[in-house]
């Protein structure tokens, strides 16, 4: 089974059972994996929203079924090179999501999202594989 790194919007809808369309199809035979951001992104939202322990426990279910990919030091060393960059060329991006970049291009996985846009600097400097377009 093919490992494929879930962008957080993937990784909810996948949970919540609502994913659907090109890319649902496209995650069937693949071995799902999620990074240290997106746990955290989880968290966060489950605490925002003030989930009742239903669904914290529900989340918490899904979530240990799922292998997390740390933020250790090869991912800190790919992460300084994509700030480094995006810096040097005036085009800064977002921290988590080059967070999620830099653990997919550490570990050669591709990833699947719905945010296309949020990857495109990524995908173009640094050849991050996006699931479907590759």
């Amino acid at each position: 089974m093919q490992p494929v790194i879930l962008d957080t919007d993937v990784a909810s809808l996948t949970h919540k059972g609502k994913l659907t369309g090109p890319l649902a199809t496209r995650l069937i035979g693949r071995k799902p994996l999620i990074t240290f951001v997106t746990f955290g992104e989880l968290t966060q939202w489950a605490e925002i929203r003030d989930w009742g322990s239903g669904r914290r426990q529900e989340l918490a279910d899904w979530l240990s079924g799922i292998p997390v990919l740390p933020g250790d030091e090869a991912v800190a060393a790919t992460w300084g090179k994509l700030s480094a960059a995006g810096r040097k060329a005036g085009r800064p991006q977002p921290t988590n999501d080059m967070w999620i970049a830099a653990c997919c291009l550490t570990y050669d996985l591709p990833l699947a999202t719905l945010n296309l846009k949020d990857y495109e600097y990524f995908k173009e400097k640094h050849s991050l594989r996006i699931l479907g377009e590759e």
